[in-house]
């Protein structure tokens, strides 16, 4: 049965496969994983890169943590069932302008080959209870307009349609169930 785990490098074969799913899907500029995907491609195969990219994804909640400037402390989950990686999701800990007005609380991306199975929406709904634990009471969760697939996840997760802003879709779900 599919569940969250903290980023580990167990799945390192698997979650190499993803990414080439992802680049060869053409992720670009919204994409959840574009930035790590710059900075990592030519190197996450090497067994020592690809340890040091899971120990700084699991450091990333910590406050001291350092990071890029204008980014925020979020804990990063991976979705996998055994050891093969199926999506990952982030939740970011507290919302800078950008994030209030285009990237929100959470974001997830599930691999090409996932895709239509359910995946993105149990993620999303056991995502909830942790931004709980991190003290967020209620998250805002976006998606481009065009993006139905991920409305309707995000929808059945109980999101509120609170606006349109940018051509992002801004919902808000509580996170107390």
């Amino acid at each position: 049965m599919p569940q969250f785990i903290a980023p580990h490098v167990r799945v390192q074969d698997s979650f190499l496969d993803a990414m080439k799913e992802f680049v060869e899907e053409g992720a670009d500029e919204r994409s959840l994983l574009l930035h790590e995907m710059e900075e990592y491609a030519t190197t996450w195969h090497r067994p020592e890169v690809f340890a040091s990219y899971v120990e700084r994804l699991n450091a990333e909640p910590l406050e001291e943590t350092p990071r890029i400037e204008g980014w925020v402390p979020n804990t990063t989950l991976w979705y996998v069932e055994g050891d093969t990686f199926l999506g990952r999701l982030a939740i970011r800990h507290r919302l800078n302008p950008f994030l209030r007005e285009v990237g929100g609380h959470i974001g997830y991306a599930v691999r090409p080959s996932a895709r239509r199975r359910g995946y993105a929406t149990a993620m999303l709904a056991a995502s909830l209870p942790v931004a709980r634990g991190i003290g967020i009471e209620s998250v805002l969760v976006t998606c481009d307009t065009d993006n139905t697939a991920s409305r309707k996840v995000i929808e059945a997760a109980g999101g509120v349609l609170e606006d349109v802003r940018g051509g992002k879709l801004r919902f808000w779900i509580r996170t107390d169930g």
